[in-house]
């Protein structure tokens, strides 16, 4: 209780959680607020278009004089193709949410159990484990995502028999470089912890290891881990709009901020002698991306302030 006082009292906490309520409720309610077309309803995710005009539209004021906005009328206006972008904001929040949970949900899952083999065991275990984590992690983020998106996608491989979707891909991709820094994480504090009195009692008692790792070392180990979970949402979401941006995105139509922001490059100079002419195609997603992030680093800094004290600011 005494931690969630201070997490609530804290202002960079609170303003996390507002921020990430408000990202949340656009993704919950994204039916609501950006209909799909009901010839579409399958496809939630794919943004309508109104024509094929290369140029943009600017955005339509009088579309704000309802609630929810009708998207029909272009609030945030169309990018090239014509394509919606409130449309596309809207839905792109809740595949913000769904690639930034789902990756660093399975990642720290696959870390937990790896980094706690290896430091619970030690001996061969631990050195098979983290030999294979450093191998991986000699190889850049970043690099090593693209050539996993590029392999996953090319229609001749099929893996168990199944071929992936750009943003399956994506998911993968990041999901397998994210659990590396979790499994090294986890273990040093398994290392650290597995040593304490209480462990020992534990272990002196005839407890299993199953239920020490579960009961004792894990519980008193993983802050670190959720600290740096709730500041990796955030930066996988960035990543994969990095990705989008170089054309390894789900698809044009795809509702994602990156690929919004990828398709809209031609128009980032403007028009006329006029470099804002055009300042919706870019500057709306970038505002967008920008604040997503800034909502779990600002909840990630609160989460390390107050649970570890070491790191407290002064």
């Amino acid at each position: 209780m005494k931690q969630a006082r201070r997490f609530l009292q804290n202002p960079l906490s609170l303003s996390g959680i507002v921020l990430i309520i408000f990202f949340a409720l656009i993704a919950i309610f994204a039916p609501w607020l950006a209909p799909p077309d009901p010839l579409r309803a399958h496809e939630p995710y794919r943004m309508p278009r109104d024509g094929f005009s290369l140029q943009p539209r600017p955005p339509q004021m009088d579309a704000w004089k309802t609630f929810p906005p009708d998207w029909h009328k272009h609030p945030f206006g169309t990018m090239e193709g014509q394509y919606d972008i409130y449309y596309g904001i809207v839905w792109g929040a809740r595949n913000a949410f769904r690639i930034g949970v789902v990756v660093v949900g399975i990642a720290v899952l696959i870390g937990i159990i790896t980094g706690s083999l290896s430091g619970y065991f030690g001996g061969w275990v631990d050195q098979s484990l983290m030999r294979l984590v450093d191998i991986l992690l000699s190889f850049p983020t970043i690099i090593l995502a693209i050539v996993l998106v590029t392999v996953l996608t090319n229609p001749g491989v099929r893996i168990f028999g199944l071929s992936f979707d750009r943003l399956t891909a994506l998911i993968i991709a990041f999901t397998f470089t994210q659990w590396l820094s979790y499994a090294r994480l986890i273990r040093g504090e398994i290392l650290s912890v597995k040593e304490k009195d209480f462990i020992q009692a534990a272990q002196a008692v005839g407890a299993g290891h199953l239920r020490i790792i579960t009961m004792h070392i894990l519980p008193n180990s993983i802050y670190p881990v959720l600290i740096a979970a709730s500041l990796d949402i955030g930066s996988v979401v960035l990543s994969v709009a990095a990705l989008s941006f170089l054309g390894l995105g789900p698809g044009t139509d795809f509702a994602d901020w990156g690929q919004i922001i990828s398709y809209s490059r031609e128009w980032i100079l403007g028009a006329h002698g006029n470099p804002f002419h055009y300042w919706y195609v870019i500057i709306i997603p970038s505002v967008a991306i920008t604040l997503f992030v800034l909502a779990w680093n600002l909840l990630g800094d609160a989460f390390r302030d107050i649970l570890d004290p070491r790191l407290k600011r002064r």
